[in-house]
């Protein structure tokens, strides 16, 4: 599913914007799309955190091969020792058993995000181990498909930003932030096409 957002604020940006009007122009075709299944969404992310995509998938595949599906329930289900045999270290393994246990016990409430702010979804999110403040924006860009995200600790659109504005230098959090302020309210579609000029195929999340 595509943002019904997105062709507004494509034309908001490329009138606000030269550098993101040459990229939107480049990559005209492709957008955002949600991956569905929160549940499925974090456990992925958790998977993928500081390893290469490459190991990311294979561990990915080894997970989705030994459990009967990806929910809250079958992961309570499954012991620790299936977990780890799919490549998951023992703090993932953690990592995603605290996370069902959020879904199971309903601390975490998928059916109020629609009427929850950003930050009020980042602090839920936050409460469960292992996801920070960064996968919770990824969270919020590629699963919740929020428009305007900007996230400041994310290295690809630092790398994007020092190339495209900065002559090479490396921005602090503050001018990426100020960068920012000329996007809203449409921060996650900048930053989606900022990621595109360092890697055009689009992140499945």
């Amino acid at each position: 599913m595509t943002p019904a957002y997105w062709p507004q604020a494509t034309r908001e940006l490329t009138a606000a914007d030269d550098t993101l009007a040459e990229l939107i122009g480049r990559y005209a075709g492709l957008a955002l799309i949600s991956r569905g299944d929160p549940f499925v969404t974090l456990v992925r992310s958790i998977v993928g955190q500081q390893i290469s995509v490459k190991a990311a998938d294979s561990v990915w595949a080894r997970v989705l091969a030994a459990l009967p599906a990806i929910t809250p329930d079958a992961v309570l289900a499954s012991d620790a020792a299936t977990l780890r045999a799919c490549g998951l270290s023992v703090r993932k393994v953690e990592y995603v058993s605290d996370l069902a246990r959020h879904f199971a016990t309903g601390c975490i409430h998928v059916d109020h995000w629609a009427a929850m702010s950003d930050a009020q979804i980042i602090a839920e999110l936050g409460a469960v181990r292992g996801i920070g403040l960064w996968t919770a924006q990824m969270f919020l860009i590629f699963n919740q498909l929020r428009p305007d995200v900007l996230p400041l600790d994310d290295i690809g659109l630092q790398k994007a930003v020092a190339l495209h504005y900065c002559a090479g230098e490396r921005p602090d959090r503050r001018r990426l932030a100020g960068f920012g302020e000329r996007w809203r309210p449409w921060r996650s579609v900048a930053t989606w096409y900022l990621w595109r000029s360092l890697d055009p195929l689009p992140v499945e999340y």
